[in-house]
């Protein structure tokens, strides 16, 4: 059963986006009057279609894409052949903004599409908000100079009320060194403590680069919790159960999931106890953590400690925007994840990324399944997150996908004419193999990830 609702839901979320995909550049091109002959989602044997007046709609046998055929995609002055349709509908005897268009749409709609679901996810459940309690307090920080401790709740910040830590968090980061003066209340008492931030180095949590922040030394009081397991692992072994939440790792309170993290790193191969909430339950289990291989980001193997366990951290509530205000942040997290999309991709361009951090079509599926038990929410921004990269993939400069077209598009604005149907040709036929061994990259990651090749040791 689980593997028929993987594959269930990975069909569902490739075929909204390559629906969405080639929507935009279906519908552009009717806008702009050219006409199309094929609407196809899926490619290889047909197994629905629909004729309408002028197009046939397809649904076809391989979920991995889809296609417009338009029609005089090729111009008859460079070898297209004699036209058997009307000039008027033809695409390449279209102006050279309106076929910049019908080919921009395609990942245009999909940034569309993540834009509408982020903006519709924010109005409706909201964003995750955790109160303004003070959690762990670092040793040698300035909130601990200052007298904070852990389980101080944050009431104002220079005498205006904070309700969540995001709102602290804002206000540390426009600080710029300026002492603040912090409303306390600890034990049912209240108190001003006057914190200067200071500047502090951290890690991009995504591509480990270093960044500077304005900093309290001290984090929120938020409580990990497991969110999913391994069959089998040392955390099933040791009775740790999916809701757990993870209170103390060697009788040491955590409150993140990269606390617990490094708590497990610290002590190796060593049994240790993990005191666990279960309903009304407090529990103290003793579990040993095993030594597996992994890829740094570089490429890299590394030996990590792991329980086999997912750990998310519990939601305390959820707020939601304004519709307004919803959209605004739709577009910026949409602006947001392009960029990230944009700089991985650099990066594995100057090698500075290893190649086996591509993911194929069955780690789509396998996240893809792990988010819709999580919930349709986490499934559809799960699918936004994946519109954004089909974009930013889609917009590459490289012949076969929009990107290359795109910039033969440019090409022919600068010198004023097309380039040769020969040299569109060779790039196309570049391009093919790039996308290939892309491809085989991608799908050969996958097989690596679950170990596919074991059957072959």
């Amino acid at each position: 059963m689980s593997t028929i609702t993987t594959l269930a839901t990975f069909i569902v979320v490739i075929g909204i986006l390559i629906l969405v995909h080639e929507l935009g550049h279906f519908l552009v091109a009717r806008w702009t009057g050219v006409g199309v002959e094929r609407f196809s989602i899926g490619f290889g044997p047909v197994l629905a279609r629909w004729r309408g007046p002028e197009t046939e709609y397809c649904l076809s046998a391989i979920p991995m894409g889809g296609y417009v055929k338009m029609v005089g995609e090729e111009n008859p002055l460079e070898g297209g052949g004699a036209p058997v349709y009307d000039p008027a509908k033809a695409f390449a005897l279209k102006p050279l903004w309106a076929r910049f268009l019908i080919v921009f749409a395609g990942p245009g709609m999909n940034l569309v599409l993540a834009i509408v679901v982020f903006s519709v996810v924010l109005a409706t459940i909201g964003r995750p908000v955790w109160p303004a309690v003070i959690g762990r307090v670092a040793d040698d920080g300035p909130a601990i100079a200052a007298g904070l401790r852990t389980g101080d709740a944050i009431a104002a910040v220079d005498g205006r009320p904070v309700s969540y830590w995001e709102d602290l968090d804002h206000a540390i980061a426009g600080s710029a060194g300026r002492a603040l003066q912090l409303t306390v209340a600890r034990a049912g008492d209240q108190r001003t403590i006057a914190v200067t931030p200071r500047r502090t180095t951290t890690r991009d949590p995504i591509f480990k680069e270093a960044r500077e922040i304005w900093d309290l030394g001290a984090g929120p009081q938020l409580t990990p919790q497991i969110g999913s397991f391994i069959p089998g692992s040392a955390a099933e072994r040791a009775g740790l159960r999916a809701g757990d939440l993870i209170l103390e790792v060697g009788g040491q309170p955590v409150f993140t999931p990269e606390e617990i993290t490094q708590a497990i790193q610290k002590r190796g191969g060593q049994p240790f106890e993990m005191t666990v909430q279960r309903g009304e339950t407090r529990l103290r289990l003793t579990v040993t953590a095993v030594s597996v291989k992994e890829k740094n980001p570089t490429g890299g193997e590394v030996e990590v400690w792991r329980i086999g366990v997912n750990i998310v951290t519990k939601v305390v509530r959820y707020e939601p925007y304004g519709p307004l205000t919803a959209v605004r942040e739709g577009v910026v997290k949409t602006w947001d994840m392009s960029a990230l999309t944009a700089k991985g991709l650099w990066k594995l361009a100057k090698l500075e990324l290893s190649i086996s951090n591509l993911g194929g079509p069955i780690q789509i599926a396998t996240e893809g399944e792990r988010q819709r038990r999580e919930g349709l929410p986490s499934l559809a921004v799960f699918t936004a997150f994946i519109s954004v990269n089909l974009a930013v993939l889609n917009l590459l400069p490289v012949p076969m996908l929009d990107g290359g077209h795109l910039l033969f598009f440019v090409i022919e604005g600068v010198l004023g004419r097309p380039l040769s149907l020969k040299k569109r040709e060779a790039a196309q036929q570049l391009g093919l193999v790039l996308l290939l061994l892309l491809m085989v990259f991608a799908i050969y990651n996958d097989l690596v990830r679950i170990d596919a090749f074991k059957f072959f040791r």
